[in-house]
C-alpha cells in the first residue's frame, strides 16, 4: 500500500469516528408500538343472544358460589340452567372453558414485548409515577401513557408501562406533567410495588429503561 493512500485511508477513518453517530439518534415512538404480537381470536359467543349470555353469566356466578360453599342450592340451580342451554344446542361448559382460554391469551398478549424495539434507543412521551426519590428528584419511576394510570383507574397492560432509572433525577411538577424519556429499551418483566394513597398495589411491567435524558414535554 502506498504511503499516501494509507494516510488518506486513516484520515477518512478518523473523520468517520469523530463524526456524530446518526445510528444513535433516538427513535421517536408511540405507545401503540410497544404492543407485542397478537393473535386473531375467534369469538365463540358471537351467535348467542343477550338472554343466553345472561344465562351463561348466571351459571358462572353459581359455579363460583358452589365452589366457595356459600350457597348449597347453587350447584342444582347451575345444573338446571345448563340443561336449558343444552336444549338450545349450547354447551355451557365448553363456552366457559373457551372464556378461560381467551382470557389467558389476552393476558399473555398484554405483557408481550415488541422485540423489534428491544435494544433500540427510543424517545417516548408519557406521565411519571415516582418510585424512588432523591430529595425532590425522582430517580426511579414508572412511565405510563395517560394521566392517572394506576392511581385513579386500573393499571394499563404490562407492555404499556416502562420502569425508568434516571440517577441524575428529575423534578416534576406533579403527576399531570407530561415528560419525554430517552434511552435503550429493554425487555425485563417485573412486578413493581406501587404505593398509593389507599395502600400498596403490585403492577406488572414489561419494559425497563436506563434513561439518558428526561425532559418536560413541550407542546
Amino acid at each position: 500500500m502506498k504511503p499516501g493512500y494509507a494516510s488518506a485511508t486513516m484520515a477518512l477513518m478518523a473523520a468517520v469516528l469523530a463524526a456524530p453517530s446518526f445510528a444513535l439518534e433516538p427513535r421517536d415512538i408511540g405507545w401503540d408500538e410497544l404492543t407485542g404480537p397478537t393473535t386473531q381470536l375467534e369469538n365463540p359467543f358471537e351467535d348467542l343472544s343477550s338472554d343466553q349470555m345472561d344465562t351463561l353469566a348466571q351459571i358462572l356466578r353459581l359455579d363460583m358460589l358452589a365452589e366457595d360453599g356459600i350457597d348449597t342450592s347453587s350447584e342444582g340451580d347451575a345444573s338446571a340452567l345448563r340443561s336449558d342451554l343444552k336444549a338450545q344446542s349450547i354447551d355451557a361448559d365448553f363456552l366457559l372453558k373457551e372464556r378461560l382460554r381467551i382470557m389467558a391469551q389476552l393476558e399473555k398478549e398484554a405483557s408481550a414485548a415488541n422485540e423489534d424495539l428491544v435494544g433500540e434507543n427510543i424517545r417516548l412521551p408519557g406521565y411519571m409515577l415516582p418510585l424512588e426519590m432523591d430529595g425532590e428528584r425522582a430517580v426511579e419511576f414508572l412511565l405510563v401513557p395517560t394521566v392517572g394510570s394506576c392511581i385513579h383507574v386500573p393499571p394499563p397492560p404490562a407492555n404499556q408501562i416502562i420502569r425508568v432509572s434516571y440517577p441524575e433525577g428529575f423534578v416534576a411538577d406533579g403527576f399531570f406533567t407530561p415528560i419525554w424519556i430517552t434511552g435503550e429499551l429493554r425487555n425485563a418483566p417485573v412486578q413493581q410495588s406501587l404505593y398509593l394513597v389507599d395502600g400498596d398495589t403490585d403492577v406488572s411491567v414489561t419494559y425497563q429503561l436506563d434513561a439518558t435524558s428526561v425532559r418536560e414535554y413541550e407542546f
